[in-house]
């Protein structure tokens, strides 16, 4: 008895021992696995950012472009997005998203275990990591920070910056801040931008259908593209409409009409086709003073100084006055044909079908078909039939004659139909180009810029960058100088042959005709732009003296100083031209054309403020007799066709050899509009083709809309002069030539 009751207390002694061992392994081993998972933490969360960094974290986002009333004209982004607030997205598509991607969002604190425990085990089960078991908070912290990779540690990393994420902001803010990320295909980041590129409206404006299918789209973006398959768009939208049904946020009424609405879109592809010489001009100088960065992903807001309407009336003129041209010199055919180059009629997508189209518009269409009369054309989701009637002005006598399946042939729609039905008339790209740029004669704007016929077959801007001879447009500079050293509009020249010996040796120029007139007086002589008058002035005050004056007026492209500059033998771009001819409409002030009016960061801070740049360049008394002897030009000399326009108007044709640059540069008080027509390889447009035939039909286009509203506006007169008769003066050689010049 005595043993069992000594060997009780052993007995428990030893179990106490054994239950201390337990409990140190137990700790032991769970200080080791606290360990190992405070090493793991500590190794997964060294490349995280911190808080203040997820604070301080901002999307890249659009910068938009205005015109001068305030309307998007173009953009850029690395990222098409638009950056709205909680409350600027309607609570149909928040209960949309919810939903469908995490119904739980207003009550866990980041992370949703059971589901993650649930994807785990069926990760186990399956032998794969497709089970995300995501929250919004984690989707958001896996778009912000991390890569798509399917791996626990990245899994464990998303867990932990959620944690983060839901310890520093309100669940409004997480929202709007995932609703801004996301990525919803096409380019497009954001339910913002997303509700403006596949339905033309703010996201406010979203209807439960919509709301719906943009809410599917960023479990698969590509996958569920409307645009890409709409038939799997839609069973996505249907849905989650169900779930929304479901879950009780709508009736089934309105569920039922919503899944069976059809699919609208309303697709807004990039603005920038409307300028896109203006744009790129215009990208090329910000990134140059912001850097590529900022000017791409920062969303800046540029007030540029284009007018949208004007911008449009200045493309259709141009389109509409080559092609004018095109059918004055007859069809060319050569036609590019897609099947010869191994593409299939039902593959085949042209960059033009990408853009806007609206009656008026010069498009590339494919010929699908051809009939002994007719050929059936597509370009987009559109077809056309090519008659009779439009090939008339062709020369030829049926379709088989011009086209062959697969063709590509150059068309103007006329009208679309809802049912994709067209009319187009047939028009040619034979090569033929055109520039135009219009300036606000007050503040130097540029109203409208085109730099070309097709942007996405050439980036060159014929505006801007081209150096092409200017001809006769040449010369107010060198009656600019005569008038300055104190000549009169009604002094007398002789218009007859001469011979003027330089450097290079005897140069007997003539006139465009052929003919002389004899005694004119300066006001005639420029009106109908007479050579030999303007060399013979140009010959007694020195080309030197003509050089300097053009250069006053701004033009800094290379002038030898050789006499036949006077007469434009001198190559000059399309902007320095209009701008310098500012000067006569603005009493001897010159402006800098601008491109921008105000440059703002996203929240409306004024990074930039643009004022118009002037500069003096002659007098005021100089400038109104220049303005008065070039309103002869279009009253009554080579641009006599503008008269028609009846509107103060003045301006100067330039035609150059051989007819390989056709030009129109005029004003009125408020705008000046240049204009020029060529190929870019400086052959001839063809006899006869003058600045007043291939380019002043543009011009007057143009400003047939520019100068509506207009319609008070005058000249300043100049002030009157005592006539003095210089004829004998500048045609007789008893002073000295100027420049080393010989008669």
């Amino acid at each position: 008895m005595q043993t069992l009751l000594t060997a009780a207390p052993v007995q428990i002694r030893a179990r106490k021992n054994v239950l201390r061992w337990v409990i140190f392994g137990v700790l032991v081993l769970a200080s080791a696995a606290f360990g190992a998972l405070a090493g793991l933490l500590f190794v997964y969360s060294t490349d995280l950012p911190q808080a203040q960094e997820l604070e301080r974290y901002r999307p890249s986002s659009i910068t938009e472009l205005y015109d001068d009333q305030g309307r998007v004209i173009g953009s850029f982004a690395l990222q098409r997005r638009v950056i709205a607030s909680y409350n600027d997205f309607p609570k149909v598509l928040r209960d949309a998203v919810i939903s469908t991607e995490d119904k739980e969002f207003e009550k866990h604190w980041g992370v949703n275990f059971y589901r993650i425990l649930g994807a785990a085990w069926r990760d186990v089960v399956s032998g794969s990591k497709a089970q995300g078991a995501s929250t919004l908070t984690m989707q958001l912290a896996r778009n912000l920070f991390l890569t798509p990779e399917r791996t626990y540690r990245r899994k464990l990393q998303e867990i932990m910056l959620s944690l983060q994420i839901e310890r520093r902001f309100t669940k409004p803010q997480i929202f709007a801040m995932y609703a801004n990320q996301i990525f919803l295909g096409h380019g497009v980041y954001g339910f913002e931008a997303g509700a403006e590129f596949y339905f033309g409206k703010k996201a406010k404006d979203l209807t439960l259908e919509e709301a719906a299918l943009l809410a599917g789209m960023p479990k698969a973006p590509n996958l569920y593209s409307p645009i890409n398959n709409s038939e799997r768009a839609v069973r996505r939208r249907n849905l989650v409409i169900n779930n929304l049904l479901e879950d009780g946020k709508i009736t089934t009424d309105e569920a039922t009409r919503a899944k069976n609405a059809p699919l609208k879109l309303n697709v807004q592809w990039e603005t920038n086709s409307l300028a896109p010489y203006f744009v790129e001009d215009l990208r090329q100088r910000l990134e140059r003073k912001y850097g590529s960065d900022k000017v791409h992903e920062s969303g800046l807001r540029v007030y540029t100084t284009l007018d949208m309407d004007l911008q449009k009336t200045a493309n259709q003129a141009v389109l509409d006055g080559l092609a004018a041209y095109e059918r004055r010199h007859g069809w060319k055919g050569g036609l590019k044909n897609v099947v010869a180059g191994g593409i299939a009629l039902d593959a085949y997508q042209d960059p033009d079908w990408k853009q806007p189209l609206d009656p008026g518009s010069y498009v590339h269409a494919m010929v699908r078909s051809v009939s002994s009369t007719s050929a059936l054309v597509k370009f987009g989701r559109y077809l056309a039939t090519i008659g009779p009637a439009e090939i008339a002005w062709t020369g030829k006598r049926t379709a088989s004659d011009l086209f062959s399946a697969g063709d590509i042939v150059y068309v103007k729609v006329q009208s679309l139909a809802p049912d994709g039905t067209a009319k187009v008339s047939l028009e040619q790209d034979s090569g033929t180009q055109g520039g135009l740029i219009a300036l606000d004669n007050s503040s130097g704007a540029i109203l409208a810029m085109v730099g070309g016929r097709d942007f996405d077959e050439s980036k060159f801007n014929r505006a801007t960058q081209a150096l092409r001879q200017v001809g006769s447009a040449f010369k107010p500079y060198v009656y600019t100088t005569v008038v300055e050293k104190g000549a009169s509009p009604d002094d007398i020249i002789l218009d007859a042959p001469v011979t003027f010996n330089t450097a290079s040796g005897p140069y007997s120029p003539h006139n465009y005709d052929g003919k002389y007139e004899g005694s004119i007086t300066l006001r005639r002589a420029i009106s109908q732009s007479r050579n030999i008058p303007a060399l013979k002035l140009a010959d007694r005050v020195g080309i030197n003296a003509v050089i300097e004056t053009a250069r006053r007026f701004g033009i800094t492209s290379p002038l030898p100083a050789y006499l036949p500059v006077a007469i434009g033998a001198a190559e000059v771009t399309l902007v320095e031209e209009t701008a310098a001819f500012t000067t006569f409409p603005n009493d001897g002030v010159r402006v800098v054309p601008r491109y921008v009016r105000r440059v703002t960061d996203y929240q409306g801070q004024v990074l930039e403020e643009d004022y118009p740049e002037v500069r003096d360049v002659i007098s005021p008394q100089t400038a109104r007799v220049m303005t008065s002897l070039l309103q002869q030009v279009v009253q009554h000399g080579t641009a006599a066709a503008a008269a028609s326009l009846k509107h103060p108007l003045a301006g100067k044709t330039g035609t150059t050899n051989d007819f390989t640059d056709a030009w129109f540069v005029g004003f009125s008080p408020s705008i000046t509009c240049g204009v020029w027509v060529g190929f870019d390889e400086k052959k001839s447009l063809g006899n006869k083709e003058t600045g007043a035939r291939a380019a002043l039909p543009i011009w007057m286009d143009f400003m047939r809309v520019a100068l509506v509203g207009r319609e008070d506006e005058a000249f300043n007169a100049p002030q009157p002069v005592p006539h003095a008769a210089v004829a004998q003066t500048l045609d007789t050689p008893d002073q000295a030539p100027g420049d080393g010049e010989t008669h």
